[in-house]
């Protein structure tokens, strides 16, 4: 709920606006006073929109539709259309005469889907039988008629008190995008895809059944179950967080072929058999949701026995994190306004399913960083939202007024922050499919080269002409492109001003932050703009910071364990690392293992009187506390014993110890070979040791989850089982031109299962099965052959697999190998084994960051 602003109507119709309530592609709606003195939703289409004859023709017969059905969950409406049924005026009459398009129903305190996720997230399993039995139900009713809805999405469904309401009726109302072209064509983006539509096919009642399968799993999750166009058309949704009682359900509506989905009235008496308002009846929403509801009519009722909130100072009423309310609110009322007010807010903007990945290279660790958690928030069904600043108004009201000389906050310029690049969406159909009619959805999978939207949608083409006419194609929306082969243009550089001899690490954290440690001080960068945000020189570290929740990094600092927010460099949490040894110990960490979730995994030495002993630790990030410790063969320096993760699985780690801290005897023990060592993860006991002859010591090795480790040997890649060693299978050797010699090893693999992606010194870049060892693809680079092995490393959606060096990061598609560009900095070096390297940093989102040295460049990849 917002003021209304200096252009805002204050008269429609019979009603006087008091307050924009929420708005969409298609309308803004309004809190109006009704001629009754009831308070009523007003929703006036977009001028642009509206002064189109096909709108207005598919506006009048959606407004029918939604009077016809009005009734249990559909609220009844008028409109500014009704008396003219039948009737057709003057093209462009209501342009001229300034009558805008509106409807108007009764104003229910209610919470979007969307809304109701972003707060609390996903819906208890009975709130969601509820939802989807009302849903259902009014799909029944419509298909009834023949009529396909077009209606579902996270926006379009109310979540009140006693149950649920739908507030679309067609591709109007559920637009996520609608676009008015100068030939008199109107363009409206659906927010979804379903698999006959990605074939050109026409949709039918199926098409509902699907998405409301689709809406079903993000009320259960809090995320889509098809991440993109690819899955939706042909890959298995992930229902895993569907509640067990719901998921066969969920699974028959997403079926690919429309004749395997349940009718309508099926899903409903699937979901409630007594039907959604007996089960409502006795309340069916979580507190939370109640609460929010509650608060919003508290602040609607205040509004309605006022004048219309007007924007501007001197207006009576106060900015907070709660939204607008009343400068003299009660405190209860303004508790239950923070409450409102945190609905679609939110602390921070939405997160990707997946991190980057990142692997290889001329050090051949092949170990990426943490893997984030799936965010349970998304914007709606395979479409991401645009993303908030980093800092939230709600941060902003938590945060000192005054923040602590220690902080030090970075002074900017002020300017509006770079928005961030979105996603073209499609306007025509996929190559080969068949031509639906003008009233079908046109469809198209969204393949750029580089900009690949994480999910697919629906383009609803309507002309301007007479209904039974076949009109010309309608013009693609404007948007940026980018010519084949060519890199994309960098959102922003950063060049962080540390002295070349400090080393420098860096971290994403949450898609928003770029935390860089270094020995002189650690920096926020802003992942929007480019610019930081604070700099903190208590928090100095040689080691990279590592994320551990929406709020909080943690920092290895010579003398403590601190834990600062990431958007602002406050230190939350401190422990003095003479507090983590025990009773006349003195402990000395040596090393960084590997992290997985929120257990970091480290190796240290404990000195107790004379004796010293070393061991590899586990700790637990979020508790703050030290899991368990176990002895390990050590020695003193130079061969502190430091290890490196190689591959985590249900119940046990995988660890090799760093070729450079083994001593003399260890090496001649080990006879050339890889030593691994299984580690139980609860409690640190050694289960078996495995040594890989053949594989050297230093080789860049990577593990999966189901048990398969991943070695370069001479010019082969293998794979081995982790249990016994057993090889797998072999990868081939790279082909050589003519008068080539040596041997064209591969460097580290990157993992995103089922596939693996790894290069080699001949620069080129492979897509391996992990199952067979079967190559799907072998690309180059088209860079020299030289020493420098590229690395690896995947974008957040999967879609695009890079290869890097210190000459250049070359894109793929992941799907064909298909090379997409190459980037390098104008003027860089080209190379060499002193150049630094390019570097895809774990994290990101739709931006791929990449970094060159202390050089940081945010590339719209995703």
């Amino acid at each position: 709920m917002e003021p209304l602003q200096q252009d805002d109507p204050r008269q429609i119709g019979p009603f006087t606006t008091l307050a924009r309530h929420r708005d969409s592609a298609v309308c803004v709606r309004y809190l109006a006073h009704g001629p009754n003195g009831t308070i009523a939703v007003v929703s006036v289409a977009r001028a642009e929109l509206a002064a189109l004859t096909a709108f207005r023709r598919r506006f009048r017969s959606e407004t029918r539709r939604t009077q016809r059905l009005a009734g249990g969950w559909v609220a009844p409406i008028e409109s500014s259309t009704d008396g003219t049924e039948g009737t057709e005026r003057t093209e462009g009459a209501e342009a001229r005469d300034g009558e805008p398009l509106w409807t108007a129903s009764p104003y229910v305190p209610a919470l979007t889907l969307r809304e109701a996720v972003a707060l609390a997230g996903p819906l208890p399993e009975r709130a969601v039988r509820i939802l989807g039995a009302a849903l259902a139900e009014i799909l029944s009713r419509v298909h009834a008629t023949g009529t396909v809805l077009h209606g579902l999405a996270p926006d379009t469904v109310l979540l009140a008190a006693d149950g649920p309401r739908l507030t679309a009726f067609g591709a109007l109302g559920a637009a996520a995008v609608a676009e008015a072209h100068p030939d008199g064509q109107l363009t409206v983006k659906l927010g979804y895809l379903t698999p006959e539509q990605a074939t050109g096919a026409k949709p039918g009642p199926a098409s509902d059944i699907f998405v409301l399968g689709l809406l079903l799993a993000y009320a259960s999750t809090g995320t889509t179950p098809l991440a993109d166009a690819d899955r939706i058309a042909h890959g298995e949704p992930e229902l895993g967080g569907v509640p067990g009682e719901l998921r066969p359900l969920v699974a028959h509506c997403l079926s690919k072929s429309p004749e395997d989905r349940p009718s309508a009235s099926t899903v409903a008496a699937d979901l409630a058999l007594e039907g959604a308002a007996a089960l409502a009846r006795e309340g069916w929403l979580p507190p939370s949701l109640v609460a929010a509801v509650e608060a919003q009519a508290v602040r609607v009722r205040s509004l309605g026995q006022g004048a219309a909130w007007e924007a501007g100072p001197g207006s009576g009423f106060g900015q907070s994190e709660a939204g607008l309310q009343p400068a003299d609110a009660k405190p209860a009322d303004a508790v239950a306004a923070q409450h409102a007010g945190a609905v679609g807010a939110g602390p921070g903007s939405l997160r990707d399913t997946d991190t980057l990945l990142v692997g290889g290279g001329r050090n051949a660790p092949g170990v990426g960083g943490p893997g984030a958690g799936v965010d349970r928030v998304t914007a709606a069904l395979a479409v991401p939202a645009a993303r908030s600043a980093p800092t939230s108004t709600a941060a902003a009201v938590a945060r000192p007024a005054v923040a602590p000389a220690t902080a030090a906050p970075l002074p900017t310029p002020a300017r509006p922050a770079a928005p961030l690049p979105t996603a073209p969406l499609p306007a025509a159909l996929p190559p080969g499919a068949p031509t639906p009619d003008r009233r079908a959805l046109l469809t198209g999978i969204v393949g750029a080269a580089a900009g690949l939207v994480v999910g697919g949608t629906a383009v609803y083409a309507v002309a301007a002409g007479d209904s039974d006419k076949k009109p010309a194609q309608a013009a693609p929306a404007p948007r940026r492109t980018r010519m084949a082969g060519l890199p994309p243009e960098p959102v922003w550089r950063y060049e962080h001003p540390a002295t070349a001899a400090e080393p420098l690490s860096a971290t994403v954290w949450q898609d928003r932050v770029l935390v860089l440690t270094g020995k002189e001080q650690s920096t926020g960068v802003d992942l929007r703009t480019g610019r930081p945000l604070w700099q903190r020189k208590e928090a100095v570290s040689a080691s990279r910071a590592v994320p551990v929740d929406d709020a909080l990094c943690f920092v290895d600092t010579p003398d403590a364990f601190l834990w600062i927010t990431a958007q602002d460099g406050q230190v939350k949490h401190r422990i003095a690392k003479a507090a983590l040894a025990g009773p006349g110990e003195v402990l000395t960490l040596t090393g960084r293992t590997g992290l997985d979730g929120t257990t970091l995994w480290m190796t240290g030495q404990v000195k107790k009187g004379a004796a010293l002993e070393s061991y590899l630790l586990a700790y637990d990030l979020v508790a703050r506390k030290w899991l368990w410790r176990t002895r390990i063969p050590g020695a003193p320096a130079p061969y502190a014993p430091q290890y490196q993760l190689i591959g985590v699985r249900p119940a046990e780690i995988v660890v090799r110890q760093y070729a450079s801290t083994l001593t003399p005897a260890q090496q001649k023990a080990a006879k050339g070979a890889s030593v691994l060592l299984a580690i139980d993860r609860k409690t640190g006991k050694q289960l078996k040791s495995l040594r890989l002859a053949g594989v050297h010591p230093a080789a860049a090795l990577v593990g999966d989850a189901s048990g398969r480790l991943f070695a370069p040997v001479a010019d082969r890649l293998n794979a081995y089982t982790i249990s016994t060693g057993a090889l797998l299978w072999r990868l081939a050797p790279a082909d050589t031109a003519p008068g080539e010699s040596g041997v064209f090893g591969f460097g580290g693999a990157i993992l995103r299962s089922p596939m693996l992606y790894v290069a080699n010194r001949h620069q080129q870049v492979s897509a391996v099965d992990t199952a067979n060892g079967r190559r799907l693809w072998q690309r180059s680079t088209d860079a020299p052959v030289s020493n420098e092995i590229p690395g690896t490393g995947v974008s957040t959606s999967g879609r695009t697999v890079l290869a890097y060096d210190s000459g250049q990061l070359t894109a793929f598609a992941a799907r064909d190998g298909k090379r997409l560009w190459k980037f390098q900095e104008t003027g860089a070096q080209d190379g060499g084994t002193d150049t630094p390297r390019y570097e895809p940093l774990a994290g990101g989102g739709r931006n791929l960051v990449v970094r060159r040295d202390r050089t940081f460049y945010a590339l719209p990849v995703d």
